[in-house]
């Protein structure tokens, strides 16, 4: 049976004091003998280590390997020379340790390189015996040290960068939510583009008063979750025959930034009034301004939904359905011509191209036609400019509601089922209200004794109709409005003419004779 033995020394770990051999003249180490009733002493126990002062001490054990066995077969003191550091002295300790033992061995030479290939190597390093773990073993304990460490190190950077990169979110902000304090212009410095204030907030992002050389502009800004919107309303925008003087003017449209902080931007006219919800909160109308608005706004409206002709030189213009119209995105010139704006739900319909992205439930939930609401729509053009009409009519009657041509007070402004179901109604609260219960905002019965306001809330009910096929079309309700405003003058001139004769003095009679 072949068996050898390998003699080295623990690094302090087994002495039962820490300091230097400098420091402490006599250590202890564990004591085991596999041979003493051979050699008559005891079997295990503590050795104290005592030698000469040149000497050092250290802990060493030695095992027997017996066909892949490994047994441990003494342990205890083992003095040794300081100038013994070289490998020729180490092979001569292992020899005349094992030797001292009465054990017979190969050559140190032969014991060292058999040792080598077979267990681990013995090394010394600055006068201490170290050992050497075989190479997978340590390549192993590096990797499970390093890794967590590794890993700790990389969460740590990245939070760090995300940190230093972070950009808050745009929101989605109801429109009576008061905004708060503008968030500074990301890009003050740049030119000739320069952002100077938040206009408004909404689902897509916030509206930004711009001075581009000598004038201002809108700059929507749409996050990089909203990449979507952003495109389609610069498509709908760059559509053949989109210049009108009631629709946005649209200037450009850019990416900014990379990555995380690609902002897209949308570049339009300004215009300083604002929305029409906006102005109607601080403002009454009056019969002049609000027929000029509404007719103005069922313009817009009309054209936009109008399949037109090829004309000064750009291809024809489509159908295209608003599908989020409301008082919110019909912006106000300084005469109060109505232009209508965000087109990032819009839709068009090209003869012998499918639509696109039609699915149902989309744009404002308080706008949103019966059909809409109960997910009941016909997926045709007529179904969604018909939709569109439902929503003229609650915006029509918001008009109407902050006009002081009737006889009473005006009422604050108020948005259309807001007396009803709130600020904030829920689906399931609208569904109750306008699809079971067939509700609409309330005509006031002073509205109702003013000729032209009369007229003009039988429009709406027309407009707003359960039935989507009974509504009227944007093309009728801007004729309709034209028509009311034209009788309206007429009978107040007729009226006027009326009290001028009355107040009229007559001749008196000559007296009779």
């Amino acid at each position: 049976m072949f068996a050898f033995w390998l003699t080295f020394a623990l690094l302090l770990g087994t002495f039962s004091a820490g300091p230097s051999h400098a420091e402490v003249e006599t250590r202890e180490c564990l004591y085991f003998n596999v041979n003493w009733e051979v050699e008559k002493t005891n079997r295990s126990g503590v050795e104290r280590c005592e030698g000469e002062k040149d000497k050092r001490s250290h802990c060493y054990a030695s095992w027997r390997n017996s066909s892949g066995s490994i047994e441990l077969v003494k342990k205890g003191c083992w003095l040794d020379d300081f100038n013994c550091y070289d490998r020729s002295a180490l092979r001569r300790l292992i020899s005349t340790s094992h030797n001292s033992s009465g054990v017979n061995v190969p050559p140190a030479g032969n014991l060292l390189e058999e040792t080598k290939s077979r267990i681990f190597d013995v090394v010394l390093v600055s006068g201490w015996s170290v050992i050497e773990p075989p190479p997978l073993a340590l390549l192993n304990v590096l990797v499970y040290s390093l890794l967590p460490v590794t890993m700790l190190s990389v969460v740590l950077l990245l939070g760090f960068w995300m940190y230093r990169h972070r950009k808050p979110p745009y929101g989605h902000v109801d429109i009576n939510e008061d905004p708060g304090a503008s968030p500074p212009s990301p890009l003050l410095g740049l030119k000739p583009l320069q952002l100077l204030e938040v206009k408004a907030r909404g689902r897509f992002g916030c509206v930004w008063k711009a001075q581009m050389m000598n004038e201002y502009v809108a700059v929507k800004i749409f996050p990089i979750q909203d990449k979507q919107s952003w495109q389609n309303e610069r498509d709908m925008f760059s559509t053949p025959g989109m210049k009108h003087e009631n629709l946005l003017h649209f200037i450009a449209a850019e990416k900014r930034g990379s990555n995380l902080e690609t902002e897209f931007w949308l570049i339009t006219e300004f215009h300083e009034r604002g929305s029409l919800t906006d102005y109607l909160k601080g403002s009454v109308l009056s019969w002049s301004d609000l027929c000029h608005i509404a007719e103005t706004m069922a313009c817009g409206l009309a054209y936009l939904h109008e399949d037109v002709p090829r004309s000064k030189g750009e291809g024809p213009k489509p159908a295209i359905a608003h599908r989020d119209f409301k008082s919110k995105n019909v912006m106000l010139r300084s005469d109060l011509s109505a232009v209508l704006g965000d087109l990032g739900l819009a839709v068009r319909f090209e003869p012998g191209k499918p639509p696109g992205d039609t699915h149902g439930q989309v744009g404002t939930r308080r706008y949103m036609a019966p059909e809409v609401l109960e997910g009941a729509i016909n997926f045709q053009r007529d179904a969604f400019l018909r939709i569109d009409m439902y929503a003229v009519g609650l915006v029509l009657w918001e008009l109407v509601s902050r006009c002081k041509a009737a006889d009473g007070p005006v009422d604050e402004y108020m948005l259309p089922f807001e007396e009803e179901i709130g600020q904030h109604p829920s689906l399931e609260d609208l569904q109750d209200l306008v699809v079971h219960k067939k509700m609409r905002p309330v005509f006031k019965d002073c509205w109702l004794k003013h000729s032209g306001l009369a007229q003009l809330c039988e429009t709406i009910e027309e407009c707003w109709d359960h039935d989507a096929e009974a509504r009227l079309s944007a093309g009728c309700v801007e004729e309709r409005i034209s028509q009311i405003r034209r009788l309206a003058s007429v009978t107040t001139s007729d009226c006027l003419l009326s009290m001028s004769l009355t107040n009229v003095d007559l001749p008196p009679k000559e007296p009779s004779i």
